[in-house]
Order: structure tokens, then C-alpha cells, then sequence
């Protein structure tokens, strides 16, 4: 290394970060590639992967996370532009919020299709591309639902708690070579939640009930997945680190907040959304 060059914690990683193109992802490409990572963003759509991928001087891939051949190709083409591969971010998933028997077979599937199994089909993808460079880190982004389900969220819940129990089967099956680790974020201001949080009284009530008295931001999720893959973390693994301000240790810190909003959306009187 030249006289006066510091090293930054990944030089020399290289990343693939599925759902990179908004959000959390986002954050996570940026500041993996502010690390000194080189990044490729992996998302379902082309403008939001091609800007991010823009933004941080990396490469960009277009599939959805269940299919499977569609993953398999990305990720080897991805390894191939970056040089190898040495760390995975599964952070693609989406959410809804409607009364358990509301939800439809279609509703079920594409939870924990995106959820679940999209993380399976990257890791079993990505586990030979991370062993030929040597090995490396996975992250699992899951939730705090998957720990403490809250009404409204569950095929959402079941997905991340089944996220959590690959997580930990994968770390037992790919050591030594690859760790696997896991970040459950709380309530998490993104553009996912914008809608949620400008309801009146929401934002009030989730910082009422977190210890740490406000909404957390997707760069400080960001920050604990960069940690995770870096050498910092390199006798970490089958571990989920929960980042929520606290909330998880106020027991249901969400529910009563959304029992109301579900009674709400289904017309019911406040209270009523648990019946």
C-alpha cells in the first residue's frame, strides 16, 4: 500500500445486496461502497438498481428473488464483473398489513416467496461463488415481527422468523468458510414506511413506546449489515443482532398501534382489530 493511503474496513470485499435499489438496501450499498467495497446491487427494478449502482461506482443486476434460475444467473454475473464474490445481503422483502384471514393464497405465497424463500435461493446461489474466492459473510436483514409477530403481519412475521432459522442452519451447514449472520430492524423510517408513519398519531406512538424515544433510519440498519460482513465480525456467526432503539424489550412495542390501525382499515371499532 502507498505511503499515506489508509486502508478502509472492506478493501478488497465485493458484495451483492439484493433489494439494493431503495431503501435499506440503499443505505447498505452506500455505505458498503464508502467501506471500500465493491458492490453489486441486485434488484427487480432496472432505474432503482441502476442509480444506486451508479451512485456507488459498482455493477448491476436485474432478477426477482424467486426465481431461481433468474437468481443464479445474476449472482454468477455479478461475481464475474466484481471479480468473485465475498459477501451477500439478503435484503429483498416486501410487507403488508391485513387481518389473518384476509390474506389470500396469492398474498401468502408472494410474502414468503420474497421474504424466505428469495434468501434461500441466493444463499444456496451464492455459497460455491463465496467459497471460490475464499469464503466470506452473508446477512440476513429480518425483522423484529419475526421475534415478536404483531397483528396484521403474519405471513410476513412467519416468513422473517423462518429467515432467522435459515440463518442459523446456514451458519452451522457453510462454516468455516462462510459466517452467516442475521439484523432484525424495528419500525425503520423508509420510503416503505413514509405512508404509515404520516397517519396520525403513529410516529408518536412508536416513539412513545421505544425506549430510545424515536424511529429508527435505514443508515443505522446499515451500519450494523456493514459491520456483520467486515473483518470485524470475523468470529461472528449465527447471530441476529436486533436494532430497534429498545422496543423488543417493551413487550409488543407495536401491537396495540397496529391492532387499532387494522380495526381501522377494516372498519371495526378501535380495539376490535384482535377479533
Amino acid at each position: 500500500m502507498s505511503a499515506g493511503v489508509v486502508a478502509r474496513p472492506l478493501d478488497g470485499h465485493k458484495v451483492l445486496v439484493t433489494g439494493g435499489g431503495s431503501g435499506i438496501g440503499e443505505a447498505v450499498c452506500r455505505q458498503l461502497a464508502a467501506g471500500g467495497a465493491s458492490v453489486a446491487v441486485l434488484d427487480r427494478r432496472p432505474e432503482g438498481a441502476e442509480a444506486v449502482a451508479a451512485a456507488v461506482g459498482g455493477c448491476w443486476v436485474i432478477a426477482d428473488v424467486r426465481e431461481p434460475a433468474a437468481v443464479g444467473i445474476a449472482l454468477a454475473d455479478a461475481a464475474d464483473r466484481l471479480g468473485g464474490l465475498t459477501g451477500l445481503v439478503n435484503n429483498a422483502g416486501v410487507g403488508s398489513l391485513k387481518r389473518l384471514e384476509s390474506y389470500t393464497d396469492a398474498d401468502w405465497s408472494r410474502l414468503l416467496g420474497v421474504n424466505l424463500t428469495g434468501a434461500f435461493h441466493t444463499i444456496r446461489a451464492a455459497a460455491p461463488l463465496l467459497r471460490a474466492s475464499g469464503g466470506g459473510a452473508i446477512v440476513n436483514v429480518s425483522s423484529v415481527s419475526g421475534m415478536v409477530p404483531t397483528r396484521g403481519e403474519g405471513p410476513y412475521s412467519v416468513a422473517k422468523a423462518g429467515l432467522l432459522a435459515l440463518t442459523r442452519s446456514a451458519a452451522l451447514e457453510l462454516a468455516p468458510a462462510i459466517r452467516v449472520n442475521a439484523v432484525s430492524p424495528g419500525f425503520i423510517e423508509t420510503p416503505l414506511t413514509a405512508d404509515l408513519l404520516a397517519m396520525e398519531g403513529v410516529r408518536a406512538g412508536l416513539e412513545d413506546r421505544t425506549p430510545l424515544g424515536r424511529i429508527g433510519t435505514a443508515e443505522e440498519v446499515a451500519a450494523t449489515v456493514v459491520f456483520l460482513c467486515s473483518d470485524a465480525a470475523r468470529y461472528v456467526t449465527g447471530h441476529n443482532l436486533v436494532v430497534d432503539g429498545g422496543a423488543t424489550v417493551v413487550h409488543g412495542q407495536a401491537d396495540p398501534m397496529l391492532r387499532d390501525l387494522l380495526a381501522m382499515i377494516n372498519g371495526l371499532p378501535s380495539g376490535a382489530g384482535a377479533s
